[in-house]
C-alpha cells in the first residue's frame, strides 16, 4: 500500500508540474494573440485602402481591364497555398485546413498534373511529403508577427508562377481567425483577381488625369494589391494560430487539473484505507494477548 501512495504522490507531483508549463504556454500565446489582433487590425487598414484605389482604378469609365491578372484563363492547372504552422501543441489548427485541403484536391483533381502545392509552415510541408504528394516550395520558421519581408518570397513566387501560367488559379488555403475560441477554415481564390460588380458600382470618385495610363498604372498596381491580399491571408492565419494555441493549452491545463483531483481523491482513499488496515492489525495483535 506504501509503494501505491508513492506512485499516486509522484503522479500528482509530476501533473502539477505539467499543469504549470501549460499554464505559461497559455499566458504566452494569449500575449502573442493580442499583438497579433492589433497587427491584424492595422493591416485591414491599409488593406482596405489598397483594394478602394485598385477597386476605383479597374472600374473607371476607360473599360474593362485587359490585365492578365484580371483575365480569366481556362483552368488547366490550379495552385493551392497552404498556411499551416511551424510546430505543433495548437489543437486542431493543422488538422483542419490540411483536411480541407486533401478533400478538395480528391474532388476536383485526377492526377498530380492537375494541381501545384505551396506550403508556408512546416506542418503542411511534413504532411504533405508523407503523403508522396509534391509541393513546388516550402517556407519555414515564420516567427510569431511575420513582417511582409519575411513571406516576400513565397507570396511573389505564388504570384509570378500564376504570371508564367504555371497554373492558372491560385487558391489560398488558411484558418480564418472569428475569436479568440473559433476559427473557419477558407479557400479563397485570389488570383485572377476580381472584384463584384457592387462593390466597383459604390465607387464615386471624381475623375483623375493619370500619368501614365490606367493600364501601365495597373500592370505596376496588380501584383502588388494580389501580394497584399495573400499577406494578409498569412497575417490573418497566424492570428488564428495564437488563439488555437492558446485554446489548446487552457485545455490541457483544465485537464491536468481533473487529473489532479482525482488522483487526490485516490490517494486520500488509499492513505485511508492504509490507516484503517494498520488500525486493524494493532487492534488484532492486542486482542491475540
Amino acid at each position: 500500500m506504501g509503494a501505491s501512495l508513492n506512485e499516486i504522490k509522484t503522479k500528482i507531483a509530476s501533473t502539477k508540474k505539467t499543469s504549470q508549463i501549460t499554464g505559461a504556454m497559455q499566458m504566452v500565446s494569449a500575449a502573442k494573440l493580442q499583438k497579433a489582433e492589433s497587427h491584424a487590425k492595422a493591416f485591414q487598414i491599409y488593406a482596405e485602402k489598397v483594394r478602394k484605389i485598385t477597386t476605383d482604378l479597374v472600374s473607371s469609365d476607360s473599360g474593362p481591364s485587359k490585365n492578365p491578372m484580371m483575365i480569366k484563363r481556362e483552368v488547366k492547372k490550379t495552385g493551392y497555398l497552404v498556411i499551416t504552422s511551424d510546430r505543433g501543441l495548437v489543437g486542431g489548427y493543422n488538422s483542419n485546413i490540411l483536411k480541407s485541403v486533401m478533400n478538395t484536391i480528391r474532388n476536383r483533381h485526377k492526377n498530380e498534373d492537375e494541381f501545384s502545392i505551396l506550403s508556408l509552415g512546416g506542418t503542411g510541408a511534413d504532411f504533405f511529403k508523407a503523403r508522396n504528394l509534391k509541393v513546388s516550395y516550402v517556407l519555414r520558421g515564420l516567427s510569431d508577427q511575420p513582417s511582409f519581408e519575411e513571406v516576400r518570397a513565397i507570396v511573389s513566387e505564388a504570384v509570378q508562377q500564376y504570371q508564367l501560367e504555371e497554373f492558372d488559379e491560385l487558391f489560398v488555403c488558411y484558418n480564418h481567425h472569428v475569436n479568440s475560441l473559433v476559427s473557419e477554415a477558407r479557400m479563397e481564390r485570389m488570383l485572377p483577381i476580381s472584384f463584384e460588380k457592387t462593390e466597383a458600382q459604390k465607387t464615386s470618385l471624381a475623375t483623375f488625369e493619370l500619368e501614365p495610363d490606367r493600364e501601365t498604372i495597373l500592370n505596376q498596381l496588380l501584383p502588388q494589391y494580389a501580394e497584399s491580399m495573400i499577406y494578409g491571408s498569412i497575417v490573418d492565419a497566424k492570428t488564428a494560430e495564437h488563439a488555437a494555441g492558446m485554446a489548446a493549452m487552457r485545455a490541457a491545463t483544465d485537464n491536468a487539473r481533473s487529473v489532479i483531483n482525482d488522483l487526490t481523491i485516490q490517494y486520500n482513499r488509499a492513505r485511508q484505507a492504509a490507516i484503517t488496515q494498520e488500525i486493524t492489525e494493532i487492534v488484532a495483535g492486542a486482542a491475540a494477548l
